[in-house]
């Protein structure tokens, strides 16, 4: 996965890990800038229904979310199952760490750490924190 051009970062968390997901958080921006977020959940009877709700992170939460996304470089990957256990896919494109919890890995596959797992999880919640703090349901 190349890095996104001029700086720019997007991050995209998926659930579930696998299947059609039900929930889908993109966190788009450049550094030192406020990002735009976006929350689309599919609801109803086979997933028909969709909710969406928008809204902007300052600059100061995004460049916390980028210091905390950086030790996910390097992190086990599995394409075939979740081995951080938490049903959610992460993806995420900076400068500096281009890295896909659901990706084929180089060299074969590797269990993550405990401590792996707790990093993942700890980005995982911030980025779903985030998400309830500053999205509001989009009106036509």
């Amino acid at each position: 996965m190349a890095p996104p051009p001029s700086g720019e970062f997007s991050i995209r968390l998926t659930k579930p890990f696998t299947a059609t997901p039900s929930s889908k958080i993109e966190i788009i921006g450049e550094p030192n800038r406020p990002a735009s977020i976006k929350h689309t959940t599919h609801v109803g009877a086979q997933a028909q229904t969709l909710i969406i709700k928008e809204g902007s992170i300052n600059k100061e939460d995004s460049n916390e979310l980028m210091d905390l996304i950086k030790p996910l470089a390097g992190f086990p990957s599995d394409p075939d199952k979740d081995v951080y256990g938490l049903d959610a896919r992460l993806d995420v494109a900076t400068f500096e760490v281009q890295w896909d919890n659901g990706e084929e890995v180089e060299g074969g596959k590797e269990d993550p750490t405990e401590e792996n797992k707790q990093t993942f999880k700890d980005v995982v919640e911030s980025i779903e924190a985030l998400t309830r703090l500053k999205c509001k349901e989009r009106t036509s």
